[in-house]
């Protein structure tokens, strides 16, 4: 099992590619706020909603002063598939290492159908303008996730 953040940790830095080739860092988003999530798999049911979800609240959630990107196992030309076919609004970064999936806890023993399988935990991550983890959620819900989101924020909708 993966150690898993908590609020006051440093977010691990990364660099991944994203649908588009581009490599996309961390430090990128230096001074900003960040919502990190991870997903199982791109044009799943599940992670269709979540993103869509995201994508349909990116103006506010911008307004508020947040950037968000979704991060799975998936390849970069799977993403740009996805973005395309479903209007993803916000960078999709591919991590077939796993890595950042570990870095972060969002790798590990999880159950399916009753069995238990290593797999991605369905997670996201608030990290502030310094690079500091606010807000660890692990196992959440695709389904109604950023209005709880918003709520766990303080947000207004």
């Amino acid at each position: 099992m993966t150690d898993r953040l908590e609020p006051g940790d440093p977010a691990p830095a990364f660099t991944l590619t994203d649908d588009e080739g581009k490599q996309v860092s961390l430090g990128d988003f230096a001074g900003r706020k960040l919502i990190a999530y991870f997903y199982p798999a791109a044009m799943t049911p599940g992670c269709t909603t979540q993103a869509c979800d995201f994508s349909e609240s990116i103006a506010s959630l911008a307004r508020d002063g947040y950037a968000v990107v979704g991060i799975s196992k998936d390849a970069p030309d799977k993403l740009a598939t996805f973005r395309e076919r479903d209007s993803i609004t916000f960078p999709l970064l591919s991590d077939e290492s796993l890595e950042t999936h570990r870095a972060y806890g969002a790798w590990g023993e999880k159950k399916l159908y009753g069995k238990t399988v290593e797999g991605v935990l369905r997670s996201t991550f608030v990290i502030d303008e310094e690079g500091t983890v606010t807000h660890a959620m692990y196992n959440v819900k695709a389904t109604g996730h950023v209005a709880k989101l918003r709520r766990d924020l303080g947000l207004v909708s």
